[in-house]
């Protein structure tokens, strides 16, 4: 189902059109070519760990975590948003994430990263979300003026915390009762 039909401009000056879609459980190896392509600009291309199975089940399986819009410009594709709902407790509301936002180099300076953010901007005004947010990489200058460019606040006092491998599996299998315990004796003042 195609989104719409932008019209870009490339910096010759001279307009093209591009068309989005929403993906489908067709476009998993697609997906996954992207993701791939994104680790691999951001040198992080050997954490890649995801299958062409998980994609299916997360993205399109019974209880999907995670949407793609791809971008085209003709046949050829030019780039992916992968996006997922959050929630704001001090709004009270959900909000839009970006997750993943990738044009391919040959694509890039038409437009393209724009008009996904549009259409995501737009998608969340409809869904009546209260934000539309993601990370960007501190040494990604060029993408912190594009951002910026579109109204974007960088906010620097934050920062992404994450736990995952073994971290995770220790977190997950940490007592709770012995936590708990351990941080009310330090209320109390004891040791």
């Amino acid at each position: 189902m195609a989104i719409a039909d932008p019209r870009v401009t490339h910096k010759s000056g001279r307009m093209s059109h591009a068309s989005l879609r929403m993906a489908t459980g067709e476009d998993v190896d697609l997906i996954l070519e992207l993701i791939q392509a994104l680790a691999d600009f951001e040198n992080l291309g050997d954490q890649v760990e995801a299958t062409r199975e998980q994609l299916v089940k997360s993205l399109f399986g019974e209880r999907p975590v995670a949407e793609v819009i791809l971008i085209f410009e003709g046949a050829a594709s030019a780039g992916f948003a992968v996006f997922h709902p959050n929630f704001s407790t001090f709004l009270g509301k959900p909000g839009l994430h970006l997750e993943d936002l990738y044009i391919r180099p040959e694509f890039r300076g038409r437009g393209h990263g724009r008009a996904l953010l549009q259409h995501l901007a737009q998608l969340a005004v409809e869904r009546g979300y209260g934000r539309f947010e993601w990370t960007v990489l501190e040494w990604n200058e060029l993408a912190i003026g594009f951002y910026r460019r579109q109204g974007a606040e960088i906010l620097p006092e934050w920062r992404i915390c994450r736990v995952t491998g073994e971290a995770l599996d220790r977190l997950a299998k940490s007592s709770p009762r012995k936590a708990m315990n351990s941080a009310d004796t330090n209320l109390l003042g004891g040791k």
